[in-house]
């Protein structure tokens, strides 16, 4: 029973340590009337930034279940990135994010709502309890 309590106590403790990033910024998925827009151009503008400026893997982060039709929100770290590499990388999501917005189905589409000057805190995060580490299942096309 000791080593179960333990075994479960370095786990847990493992976890919360391993997230040291302590700024996010916030993503949110929306829907109108037919469920929310994919996350695949956010993903790939993100997997794409990372190869390219050769960083480390962001964390994103999700929060599920605000809605009936499947709204969420996205939280991604950017403690890791220079000032330079951040600015960059709020302006290419920006792009990407009214990019997918512009594409759109107007009456039918669910939008994807960005403020890229709002952070959000690891504080912040810890009161929210069904927070979950989000898991890309994006392939990316290697032709490049």
């Amino acid at each position: 029973m000791k080593n179960l309590i333990i075994t479960f106590s370095i786990f847990c403790s493992a976890f919360v340590f391993a997230q040291k990033s302590n700024n996010y910024i916030e993503i949110s998925y929306s829907s109108i009337c037919c469920g929310t827009p994919s996350t695949n151009p956010v993903m790939t503008y993100i997997n794409e930034f990372q190869k390219k400026n050769k960083t480390k893997a962001l964390e994103v982060l999700q929060q599920p279940g605000l809605g009936r039709e499947g709204e969420f929100n996205l939280y991604i770290s950017t403690d890791q990135l220079s000032k330079i590499q951040k600015t960059r990388f709020l302006k290419g999501l920006q792009s990407a994010i009214s990019s997918q917005n512009d594409k759109r189905n107007q009456s039918s589409d669910g939008i994807v709502n960005f403020d890229g000057s709002k952070m959000v805190t690891k504080a912040d995060l810890t009161k929210i309890k069904n927070l979950i580490i989000y898991k890309n299942n994006l392939k990316l096309n290697k032709e490049k």
